[in-house]
């Protein structure tokens, strides 16, 4: 049967699947939060010391270059530099419109140990004039001068970058985790699967027995279950079959010497009805113990099977029958058994629900259909116009062997009437409702998906 959506979303979120995946996303994010931190302050001395380094050379470098070149030969340097080094020299000028360094965990650290070795006069931009760069001056003499790096030659990893790889190792790690927890769900699933197809009657596939030992172990005890199961219900379908052919067989006998004995009418009678009895009780034995397979079903016109067995059961003397049945209604399942499920809720109606004041017994079969497409449910009532059951007493209705004779007068039989609907059905995947009808008598309600 299939779940409410609010049930399914609860056992999306309580699933192992996602109780694993989750588990492993957090743990997977919790490591690589840890690795970037770890990395951050390890790398940080290191990367502060070779960008320094790198700054201090390349100004030193150009520094003596342009001391020690001719006069003549400095704006070819300049050109070489620029286009061979990427280095940029600029006179230094009281106007110049000059931005703040970059804002960064290394810059601090940087101009500390540039200037330790430059001098303390030493300046940091980000961008002069509209010109983004590595900004430094220096002085040649009396005058002043920005180097310009660019930014690409002395910066590490920017933040977006980081972030670029953590998004990366992130997809990668949980794209990791669900593949780990669908490994570990699998077993699972098929075991809750081949559960749920034994539950409603069918023969699971056996289960794979390989894999770690704990599933090994439990796909194999379940194969083991499941044979012994079917074993222990072929046996017991094999017994009841004995059983009834050897009660039969002096029943008949029984019944033909009541037929030719020197007996009173009454008598004959009596007897021919505790015959008669035993037998009916025998052949509720078998309808119990007789199992429904799903491979047995066809598509089923159901309205036209409820209207054959009511037009079948207003032949009785005692049974008046009201049907309101909708065309069309199909779906899956064995005819002969929901026949046999219809047949019981008619019988226990006309045995139990006999109108007070009236040798009549009433019965109302309707039929409908609701939904559409996938949603379509097809709902059969059968409903009788008694006293009804105690509401305390209804969920015993069900129950193997029990009759409430108090609450329903007295009828003979093994109580088997509706466990047998209610066996039939669960194989049909089907659900079962029994309650009180209002204005008096009981009403039982069968909803089937249609097709």
């Amino acid at each position: 049967m299939k779940l409410p959506f609010s049930l399914r979303i609860a056992s999306l979120k309580s699933g192992l699947f996602w109780r694993t995946f989750f588990l492993l996303g957090a743990l997977t994010t919790t490591s690589m939060t840890a690795w970037v931190g770890m990395i951050s302050v390890v790398q940080h001395e290191p990367q502060v010391q070779q960008i320094s380094a790198q700054v201090i050379s390349v100004v030193t470098i150009t520094h003596a270059a342009l001391t020690h070149s001719a006069p003549e030969l400095r704006r070819e340097l300049l050109f070489e530099l620029v286009s061979n080094e990427g280095i940029r020299v600029f006179p230094l000028e009281e106007d110049d419109k000059v931005e703040p360094p970059a804002d960064n965990a290394l810059m601090p650290d940087i101009e500390k140990l540039v200037k330790a070795k430059l001098g303390a006069d030493t300046r940091f931009s980000s961008k002069v004039n509209g010109v983004a760069g590595f900004w430094v001056s220096f002085n040649i003499d009396d005058d002043q001068y920005w180097l310009m790096l660019e930014r690409e030659r002395i910066r590490g990893l920017t933040g977006i970058q980081w972030l670029g790889w953590a998004s990366v190792v992130s997809v990668v790690s949980l794209l990791g985790a669900a593949f780990i927890s669908s490994l570990i769900n699998l077993p699972l699933r098929r075991l809750t699967q081949a559960t749920r197809d034994f539950a409603q009657g069918k023969r699971p596939a056996p289960l794979p027995e390989k894999g770690p030992i704990e599933i090994m172990e439990a796909n194999r005890s379940f194969n083991q279950m499941v044979d012994d199961l079917q074993q222990v219900e072929s046996d017991r379908a094999v017994i009841l079959a004995g059983i009834s052919h050897d009660l039969r067989t002096p029943l008949a006998r029984m019944q033909l010497e009541v037929e030719m004995a020197n007996l009173s009418d009454d008598a004959r009678e009596g007897m021919q009805s505790d015959i008669g009895q035993m037998d009916a009780i025998i052949g509720q034995f078998l309808d119990y113990a007789k199992p429904t397979e799903a491979s047995s079903f066809i598509n089923v016109n159901i309205s036209e099977l409820l209207s054959d067995t009511a037009h079948e059961a207003s032949r009785l003397p005692d049974v008046r029958i009201n049907t309101d049945i909708a065309p069309g209604a199909h779906a899956m399942g064995n005819a002969t058994d929901i026949k046999r499920v219809i047949n019981n809720l008619i019988e226990n109606a006309r045995r139990y629900g006999k109108t007070p004041g009236s040798d009549v017994t009433e019965i109302d079969i309707k039929c409908s259909v609701k939904g559409m497409h996938t949603s379509k449910r097809i709902t059969i009532e059968v409903q009788d116009h008694g006293n009804g059951v105690p509401p305390e007493q209804i969920e015993q209705l069900l129950k193997p062997f029990t009759r409430l004779d108090t609450a329903r007068g007295q009828a003979n039989g093994a109580g088997l009437g509706l466990a047998i609907v209610e066996r039939v059905m669960s194989r049909h995947n089907a659900e079962l409702n029994v309650r009180n009808r209002d204005g008096g008598g009981l009403l039982i309600q069968i909803v089937m998906k249609a097709l």
